[in-house]
């Protein structure tokens, strides 16, 4: 993708997000009524509205579309640059009104996330870029944390996966751990600097990661999938291993932390 059609796609994503924000404020976060999907996942009416707008603003031809909320058309298989959307991530949260979720969009090309955008609606905070122009955070430029040592970092945690008792082996590590949700504003806070460090050791969906993604890496960030690898999108299977994000100067001191819970390459996916 050259450095105009980025920039297209940027101002699309931008659109996008602005369009998604005002579709979200005719809805309030905890007063909404929610459905469940296999699995126990809820989804509202918010969610399948966002769906719809973002698909009018950033599907053009020859695109390839994976959406949460949209039934998956494997022709995107086909396509070199496919758009990765959660209309909502963080629908628990936005249902017991948490301000804690967001929208999150990615351009994905050849299988690697080059710009994204992700808008927290309820705190007035967009992050966006992509790895040609660097990311903003709120309209001002912005990166990962610097930070070089484990010791006082913040680490955005699963809110989910601490009740869980997940973290408990991480509680004497000297890491901060604060739980939040939403896997995708997590990542975008780490891309703008506003937090060191968030991992998850459970699987995600390619539409929960792929704009964080987008953004840790435009902004100079390290991520990781726990294969240890590179992360690529647009697979059947959306289904990831977990994933580790951080400031690049953590990357060495975190990967040791973490180094025993690293997954065999393909043991996701054979287990799914």
């Amino acid at each position: 993708m050259t450095l105009s059609s980025q920039a297209e796609s940027l101002e699309r994503i931008q659109a996008a997000l602005e369009e998604a924000r005002n579709v979200l404020n005719r809805f309030t976060p905890g007063e909404i009524a929610a459905e469940y999907k296999a699995g126990h996942d809820p989804v509202t009416e918010a969610d399948k509205a966002v769906d719809a707008v973002l698909r009018k603003n950033l599907l053009r031809e020859g695109e390839g579309w994976l959406s949460e909320e949209s039934v998956d058309d494997f022709s995107r298989l086909d396509k070199r640059q496919v758009w990765i959307v959660d209309p909502l991530d963080g629908t628990r949260e936005f249902v017991q009104g948490i301000p804690e979720f967001c929208v999150s969009i990615a351009m994905v090309q050849d299988g690697r996330p080059i710009a994204g955008g992700i808008c927290n609606p309820a705190t007035d905070e967009i992050f966006i870029g992509s790895v040609d122009s660097g990311i903003t955070y709120n309209g001002g430029p912005a990166q990962a944390s610097q930070r070089g040592e484990l010791s006082g970092a913040t680490v955005l945690a699963s809110r989910s996966e601490v009740k869980r008792g997940e973290w408990k082996i991480f509680e004497n590590s000297g890491l901060k751990i604060v739980p939040m949700g939403s896997v995708a504003y997590k990542l975008a806070r780490i891309a703008a600097g506003l937090d060191d460090i968030t991992f998850t050791l459970t699987p995600k969906n390619e539409w929960d990661v792929a704009a964080g993604v987008a953004l840790v890496l435009s902004a100079g960030g390290f991520i990781s999938t726990l294969e240890s690898g590179d992360l690529h999108c647009n697979h059947r299977d959306p289904l990831l291993s977990g994933l580790i994000a951080c400031g690049s100067r953590l990357k060495g001191p975190l990967l040791a932390m973490l180094e025993n819970h690293m997954q065999p390459a393909g043991s996701s996916r054979s287990a799914k």
